[in-house]
């Protein structure tokens, strides 16, 4: 991904953080505001949704961009890098950032699930006055501190989401070749969801994957084939991802030691974390946190920030 400068000026920028989503990446956030750009690329370990209310952004993607317009809803995996290098001054956005314990609990066509989470982007303009309403109101009921609420607000987001199949959408980028991917019988999904899970409250912890299959009730090397079709990536790579996406978050915190962050995140050893980091960042975490302090000072001083980085691997 070939970065061009970017296009944020003087504009408050958006910084990854331990309370934002990349320091919380087992936790369903919803969120209605106007989008900051980014300096430079994120991931974060969920799928994300957004419903643009008003105005224009622009994302870059790992191998394509994409330009929302007011009404329209788009769904990514959020564990590619991705970067919203453009947002207009009126932009407002809604949405969410779903796990995939929450993700692979919905009914979508197997198809889409599986393009989703192998880097395509989903993009519908079937919206009406409706969405405008109900965001805003599953925003309201997420914040709410009533647990009734969440938890309804949660159940109408993933019904609105599964709804999506029934009207015209498209898939980005529209040119790509698909080769044949085996088929997942429905009902694996709660497999899934159940390994998810068990992954979500264990992951700072020395895992692995008998571990995962034993919580899910099901053999290594099936709960390992079964994964990796539904979702395109290994076991051990999800769990990575988490871990990644936790000690971006602490790599900003003010005094942060890159070997602590390492332990702190789940990693055995530094050397597996750098390798790691480097893998999906493109750069070592020493670099990605010099950076981010750079883009921090600059953004307080008004300077423009104009930072490149190599292309991401995932």
């Amino acid at each position: 991904m070939d970065l061009a400068e970017s296009k944020v000026g003087h504009r408050a920028v958006y910084q990854p953080g331990a309370s934002s989503i990349e320091g919380l990446p087992t936790t369903l956030q919803m969120f209605h505001s106007h989008p900051p750009p980014m300096v430079k690329p994120h991931w974060h370990a969920q799928v994300e949704v957004n419903y643009l209310i008003r105005g224009t952004v622009h994302y870059r993607m790992n191998d394509h961009e994409i330009q929302l317009n007011a009404g329209d809803i788009c769904l990514f995996w959020g564990g590619q890098p991705h970067q919203m290098d453009d947002s207009s001054e009126d932009s407002i956005y809604a949405g969410a950032h779903l796990p995939l314990v929450h993700f692979f609990r919905m009914r979508l066509p197997l198809d889409i699930s599986g393009r989703l989470m192998r880097g395509e982007t989903l993009v519908t303009s079937a919206t009406d006055a409706a969405d405008h309403e109900n965001f805003a109101r599953w925003y309201r009921y997420a914040r709410s501190g009533d647990p009734a609420k969440a938890e309804h607000a949660v159940a109408e987001l993933l019904l609105r989401l599964e709804r999506i199949a029934f009207e015209p959408y498209r898939m980005l980028p529209e040119k790509r070749e698909h080769q044949p991917s085996e088929q997942v019988h429905p009902q694996s999904s709660r497999s899934v969801a159940r390994m998810c899970d068990f992954i979500a409250g264990n992951f700072l912890h020395d895992i692995d994957t008998v571990d995962i299959a034993r919580a899910a009730d099901l053999h290594p090397k099936y709960a390992m084939n079964l994964f990796k079709k539904s979702t395109g990536m290994t076991l051990s790579k999800y769990v990575n991802l988490l871990r990644l996406s936790r000690a971006q978050a602490m790599l900003m915190r003010e005094g942060a030691n890159v070997l602590q962050v390492a332990m702190d995140s789940g990693f055995g050893s530094i050397s597996a974390f750098n390798k790691s980091f480097r893998h999906i960042a493109g750069m070592s975490p020493s670099d990605f946190r010099r950076d981010m302090r750079m883009v921090t000072a600059m953004s307080v001083e008004g300077a423009q920030p104009s930072l490149r980085r190599s292309a991401p691997q995932f």
